[in-house]
């Protein structure tokens, strides 16, 4: 019924690296890509996009624009923009962003809070039902119950 996207998950070149096999413990700020795929310990501070390779084991509450995730992450992870869990993708502990995207195979172990952005606003009628949704949804229970009886009878 649906078509297995064979696509491949585009990640942005990487300005800054902590490659596997290496071990860091700290805080990390920067105001450009950043990508790890070893050990890393403390916090992650980022304007761009944060990238936790497979190999990778994060201890750290993660702060960036979007977090593509292939590793494990024992921490928060806030965005402004994207959080994207990849099939091998853990994250135990909570998330609050604008976006989710969870693969098959992709672990939340937490809570998720979503973050409207400004350029999203809801009206107010899709928050809660008017008198004509009301009883329209009135007039089809009604139309569902009188159909169970006459099945029964």
């Amino acid at each position: 019924m649906f078509k297995e996207s064979k696509k491949k998950l585009s990640t942005p070149a990487m300005d800054t690296l902590l490659a596997n096999g290496t071990s860091f413990e700290g805080t990390v700020e920067a105001e450009a890509n950043i990508r790890i795929d070893g050990h890393f310990q403390g916090d992650i501070r980022s304007t761009r996009t944060v990238v936790i390779g497979e190999s990778a084991v994060v201890r750290s509450d993660i702060f960036a624009q979007d977090v593509i995730l292939a590793g494990k992450v024992f921490g928060s992870i806030t965005t402004e923009g994207r959080l994207t869990i990849t099939p091998t993708g853990k994250l135990y502990g909570n998330t609050a962003t604008a976006a989710l995207v969870i693969s098959e195979g992709g672990v939340l172990d937490g809570t998720s809070q979503m973050n409207r952005t400004k350029d999203v606003e809801l009206s107010t009628s899709t928050d809660e039902p008017n008198d004509e949704t009301q009883s329209s949804f009135s007039k089809d229970r009604e139309d569902s119950q009188a159909a169970l009886q006459s099945e029964a009878g």
